[in-house]
């Protein structure tokens, strides 16, 4: 069973590291990124399944990265994390999924399971046949 490797992209290190922290709790990979710049860096030479972006932060501009992302790396799905209920249509045209931080601990895993069209019950039932094809 491959672990997914997450890339969050975020300008504050508190929250990424607390993000980092949940999604390993979980059996992610986690990579973090503090800009846009690093992200895009980061992406060039390690492959993820997915990217979580952070709407509004102060050094990054969210549109400009989905819209980079979209161009350069068109099959990384990105599920866009907001504490905004009104996100410009521009915006969501660049995203797979979108998530309200206030949602986030009940609809991360799932949003996260969709967009990369893997389910964690999924790969537990698979690594679970495995064994026991490989036991008999």
């Amino acid at each position: 069973m491959d672990v997914l490797t997450l890339l969050c992209i975020d300008d504050r290190p508190q929250l990424l590291e607390l993000r980092k922290a949940l999604l390993e709790s979980c059996g992610y990979r986690v990579k973090t990124a503090l800009s846009g710049q690093a992200a895009m860096k980061m992406l060039e030479e390690t492959p993820v399944a997915a990217v979580l972006l952070e709407y509004k932060t102060e050094g990054i501009d969210a549109e400009a990265v989905a819209c980079h992302l979209k161009l350069h790396f068109p099959n990384i799905p990105i599920i866009l994390l907001s504490a905004y209920a009104c996100t410009p249509e521009r915006m969501l045209s660049f995203v797979d999924e979108r998530v309200m931080r206030n949602e986030l601990s009940e609809r991360l895993i799932s949003a996260i399971e969709r967009a990369t069209g893997r389910s964690k019950t999924d790969e537990k039932r698979k690594a679970a046949s495995a064994s026991r094809t490989n036991e008999a």
